[in-house]
């Protein structure tokens, strides 16, 4: 009998408390992103996205970002974890790099920053203010910086499958960006569906591409919007091509920074994404992990705490999230006695 062929063990990273918060338009207390923080450490995880260091007149959500590592590296429910964690956080432009460098010089600052490039260049130019290769340019010059303050960097690649702005793009053109990530000093890649534009089938061809021309699966992460509730069917067709490493948010939260935060309007992402600002945000983590367990694959997580952290956030965020799992649970694996 035939049998679907996919990774036994993988590496989960859950970005929840900066990609999946980017998207609220209230502010998040400084606490409750540290609880989230601290619960997603305790509950297994090794990676994790902290915040954003760029402008916070452009996205206040973030405005706490050095109050938040400070919080984390003395938490006392952690600490005795976090030399075991991963800590990211984005730095698209130079001053965000700068901020992380000093914070990480203060002893609470990121292990790991992240820059982005897309392969259309008005979405580039859109997200980052510059040229692809203007920006190309500053990344050569910042990640030699970035490794001098002892933080390691992932290069994103974005509009892989698609363009909100110019539509169609060509998977060649992520292939050649994501070696050019590589040959300028990049230590691993984020391979990005921004939007929800990859079907399975060219998600499955695109990484297949990935892993014949670079073939460690630790070098690559997939991150998958759910704006058309392909995101699973993304994962899966991820594993089957062979990658390993993924990312998520509790809840499916995220997707594009809000263009209203507290009731005031903000730069956020803008017009172009916001057909429906109901409908952006990531792979559930919860979904997700619980799928995985039930294929037999190692995710190294404690699948209970982390639905019931996702439940939590509900609470915190005040609304009904974007899990099934959450709500629905693991399947039983043994009959409870009732009839």
């Amino acid at each position: 009998m035939a049998e679907l062929k996919y990774p036994k063990n993988v590496v989960l990273g859950d970005i929840t408390v900066r990609d999946g918060f980017q998207h609220e338009e209230q502010f998040v207390s400084t606490d409750a992103k540290l609880w989230a923080l601290e619960e997603l450490i305790l509950s297994g995880f090794k990676r994790i996205e902290v915040t954003n260091f760029g402008n916070p007149k452009g996205m206040p959500q973030f405005k706490d970002a050095d109050e938040l590592y400070e919080k984390l590296y003395k938490s006392r429910k952690v600490k005795h974890l976090l030399d075991e964690v991963e800590t990211t956080s984005i730095t698209i432009r130079e001053r965000a790099v700068d901020r992380a460098i000093e914070a990480k010089k203060r002893g609470a600052g990121p292990d790991r920053i992240l820059f982005m490039v897309s392969t259309s260049e008005s979405h580039h130019k859109k997200n980052s203010g510059l040229s692809l290769e203007e920006y190309w340019k500053m990344c050569e010059a910042y990640i030699p910086k970035a490794h001098a303050a002892g933080m390691k960097v992932c290069g994103t690649v974005s509009t892989i499958w698609g363009c909100p702005i110019e539509g169609p793009t060509e998977l060649k053109k992520a292939v050649e960006f994501t070696q050019r990530w590589l040959d300028i000093g990049a230590d691993d890649i984020e391979h990005a569906d921004h939007d929800g534009s990859a079907p399975p089938n060219k998600v499955y061809e695109y990484f297949s591409m990935i892993l014949d021309a670079i073939p460690n699966p630790a070098l690559h992460i997939a991150h998958f919007h759910m704006t058309r509730g392909w995101g699973l069917a993304n994962v899966l067709a991820s594993l089957q091509a062979g990658i390993t490493h993924f990312e998520s948010t509790l809840g499916g939260t995220g997707g594009q920074p809000a263009n209203f935060v507290d009731g005031v309007p903000v730069a956020g992402t803008g017009s172009y994404y916001y057909q429906d600002p109901t409908i952006t945000g990531l792979v559930s983590t919860e979904d997700m992990v619980v799928m995985m367990d039930e294929m037999g694959i190692d995710t190294g997580l404690d699948v209970d705490r982390v639905l019931k952290t996702g439940l939590m956030l509900e609470k915190i965020l005040g609304r009904r999230l974007r899990s099934e799992s959450a709500h629905s649970g693991r399947i039983p694996k043994e009959l409870t006695g009732r009839s």
